[in-house]
């Protein structure tokens, strides 16, 4: 698994089973359709693995993280990919804006009674 920087200053990620191939490829503008119109590309970090599907899985967990938390991966700033884990947006059931709990014993007084 790799990263690569791109000229637009951009993130990369990908998996291949020979990074120095690969890595030509990019810079010849035969890799992915996204580096090659970021030409010239910078490996900026990389992970080697045993198996080419363990690289894979950890490319698309790498692909899915935010710039900040790419950024902590490649300085090697291990000990702040936890809290950059959390989920800071307001959709996030721990920040979004607390609704009042509806007893279930009791009707919202908005509805009328039902006989």
């Amino acid at each position: 698994m790799y990263i690569l920087l791109c000229s637009n200053g951009k993130y990369y990620t990908g998996s291949t089973n020979d990074l120095d191939k690969r890595m030509q490829e990019h810079q010849n503008g035969e890799g992915a359709n996204f580096t090659k119109k970021h030409l010239p590309v910078k490996l900026v970090y990389y992970e080697l693995f045993q198996r080419i599907d363990d690289a894979f899985s950890r490319e698309k967990q790498v692909q899915n993280w935010s710039r900040i938390k790419k950024e902590a991966l490649i300085n090697k700033e291990n000990s702040k990919l936890h809290d950059l884990a959390k989920c800071l947006n307001e959709t996030h059931y721990k920040n979004a804006p607390q609704k009042p709990h509806l007893d279930s014993a009791r009707r919202p007084t908005h509805l009328p009674e039902r006989n």
